[in-house]
């Protein structure tokens, strides 16, 4: 590499001339958690126990499968690049693999970082739930 490569070549994300930024790793989840949730088919998944999900989570003051609230998540930062992890439900009868690709595309999207991997594991299926209504 010449100096002029090195001249010509980007600064590092969140690094410049005059410091650095770091993005802890809770933000970057609350990021992922908060696009995740913008797909209209997608939401929290109530949480599992023994495989069974627990219906009427909600009730015990724990998280219940619905497609308002946010999903779990987690996300590691290194430097610039993050590997998320979503647990989400998928409104049924809608595409799980159409729905999930939405929901990595505006994750990658919304994070700015280079978002290495997003993985999703669809936990429940939110079939009693009203769709949206469809605009005409």
């Amino acid at each position: 590499m010449t100096a002029t490569d090195v001249a010509a070549a980007p600064p590092a994300a969140g690094r410049n001339e005059l410091g650095a930024i770091t993005i802890d790793d809770s933000v970057v989840a609350k990021i992922a958690s908060h696009a995740a949730a913008e797909e209209p088919d997608a939401g929290a998944a109530a949480p599992r126990l023994l495989r069974k999900s627990l219906a009427g989570a909600g009730r015990l003051g724990l998280r219940d499968t619905s497609l308002t609230e946010l999903p779990k998540t987690s996300a590691d930062v290194d430097g610039s690049t993050v590997i998320i992890e979503l647990t989400i439900s998928v409104r049924w009868p809608c595409s799980v693999p159409a729905v999930t690709q939405a929901v990595r595309a505006r994750v990658a999207a919304l994070t700015g970082l280079h978002v290495v991997e997003v993985n999703i594991a669809v936990t429940d299926l939110a079939t009693h739930l009203v769709p949206p209504p469809r605009v005409h």
